[in-house]
């Protein structure tokens, strides 16, 4: 998870051109979607091979790698989660010592470092990254939600026992194909209008598979379910560096606050994703999950129904609610990215000053 963060984090030194940053983050969900499809695929040729032995104790496994690179198919213990929630809050000092050159593209080279715990607090109290946090920690949470439980939704609640590995590749597909589609769609409409269009996207379909539960609804779902996975996915990464643009501009003397802003953007979200499962894992128990058994009695039925449906959808709701708080629009993120340029150009002035040369910032003189 360290490593995690260290990489994402990197993206903020790859370019000050925000568009550039985009399509660099746009290029890293695609192919951690690729690697989660071929885990998919390995996950496929498993529980079909476990199928052939009649096992039916093989069925009840979790779909929780749909949204993650690892591709792990089994629910992994909440204790687990949760351990690995907390490696990912310490990332900054990672990100300090193994790439010890970078340094803020923005900021003054004589600026002292501020103190971590006081860079903690002013990321904590900057507006724009908790209203975004809330959001997408929220939205997590119904997407790990019906991650976690569509295998056992599909083999128990909507008989396609012989199909859910056909369909969990149809929605990784159909992420993979639609993260060029939103990148488009966020430079053509902004990133906000994005985030609310692919989100918004799964709820109908989640609770037609609920009330229809059959095979060609279901692929219907996992097509559209996949388009919405991708937004989940790409949208906040692509939204994150904004915020810390913002806070750049409010905090003009402050730098090197970029791993803060990641790591404990990772940490809140898996922290959530730890905590989703052990309540999904806790709600099946008290409803009479039956771990080995080949049928499940109706109140685990009707649980897995709420974990799908109703579920999910309430957190997204709330979530897009908090979102509409967001107070990056385009017009704000360009301005700001003509602000940054500006003081950008101010600090090649004052190193270059007496140079033949200011790359380009005369104007600013």
């Amino acid at each position: 998870m360290c490593f995690h963060v260290s990489y994402s984090a990197l993206t903020m030194f790859i370019s000050t051109d925000q568009k550039e940053r985009d399509s660099a983050t746009a290029y890293r969900m695609t192919v951690e979607v690729m690697g989660t499809l071929l885990g998919a695929a390995i996950q496929g040729q498993i529980v079909a091979s476990a199928h052939s032995q009649k096992h039916c104790s093989s069925h009840n496994m979790s779909a929780g790698s749909l949204g993650n690179s690892s591709g792990a198919e089994t629910v992994v213990p909440f204790q687990e989660n949760l351990s690995q929630a907390v490696s990912v809050s310490l990332p900054a000092l990672r990100l300090r010592v193994f790439i010890p050159h970078l340094s803020d593209p923005y900021g003054s080279k004589t600026d002292e470092q501020v103190p971590f715990v006081q860079g903690f607090l002013k990321v904590m109290g900057h507006g724009p990254y908790i209203i975004l946090t809330a959001a997408f920690l929220l939205i997590t949470v119904a997407v790990q939600l019906t991650q976690s439980n569509f295998v056992l939704f599909c083999t128990y609640a909507a008989g396609l026992r012989e199909h859910f590995q056909n369909i969990v590749v149809v929605i990784l597909v159909s992420a993979l194909l639609s993260i060029p589609f939103w990148q488009w769609f966020l430079k053509r409409f902004g990133k906000k209008t994005a985030a609310f269009c692919g989100i918004t996207w799964i709820m109908p379909f989640s609770m037609l598979l609920v009330f229809i539960p059959n095979l060609v609804v279901a692929y219907i779902v996992a097509v559209s379910s996949g388009l919405s996975i991708a937004a989940s996915l790409l949208l906040p990464w692509s939204m994150l560096p904004d915020v810390v643009d913002d806070f750049r501009l409010t905090n003009s003397s402050s730098k090197g606050h970029e791993a803060i802003f990641y790591s404990f953007y990772v940490f809140f979200v898996k922290f959530a994703a730890g905590i989703t499962l052990g309540v999904s894992t806790l709600c099946l128990q008290f409803a009479g999950y039956e771990t080995r058994g080949c049928s499940q009695p109706p109140p685990v039925v009707y649980t897995l129904k709420l974990l799908i449906g109703a579920a999910p959808i309430a957190f997204i709701v709330t979530g897009l609610m908090i979102l509409v708080l967001y107070p990056i629009t385009e017009d704000v993120r360009r301005r700001n990215k003509l602000w940054l340029d500006e003081l950008r150009c101010v600090e090649i002035i004052n190193a270059q000053l007496g140079l033949e040369e200011t790359n380009g910032c005369e104007h600013y003189l």
